[in-house]
């Protein structure tokens, strides 16, 4: 079971229910498509900031990384990143998540908790 993180470039929704629409959108267009959109440099940036924080799955010999998948940016697509964590490392990983995402100025949307954040 993994706990998933959504987090895109933008403008701030005004509540859930439109960050959700804004989300499928983004999701459609750029994840759920056979066209490869390399992620932009904000997007970019915003996991190798991750990465300092964590190793990537990819390279986690000790079993420390909270990420499900690796490598890491292969979860982003275009102004978008849609990515699991291990669910018993959830709490922590997407705590820092959103908070960076927020300092960074990215949009980041949490679908287990029904809510954008922090």
């Amino acid at each position: 079971m993994s706990y998933d993180l959504a987090v895109w470039e933008g403008e701030r929704p005004a509540d859930y229910k439109t960050a959700g629409r804004v989300f499928s959108d983004l999701y459609d267009r750029f994840i759920d498509t056979d066209v490869d959109h390399p992620p932009t440099e904000r997007i970019a940036a915003y996991v190798a900031a991750l990465l300092e924080r964590w190793c990537d799955l990819t390279e986690d010999e000790e079993g420390t990384s909270p990420w499900s998948t690796g490598p890491l940016v292969g979860e982003a697509s275009g102004p978008l990143i849609y990515f699991p964590m291990r669910w018993s490392m959830a709490e922590e990983a997407s705590a820092f998540a959103a908070s960076l995402a927020q300092s960074m100025g990215l949009v980041c949307l949490d679908p287990q908790q029904e809510r954008l954040r922090p």
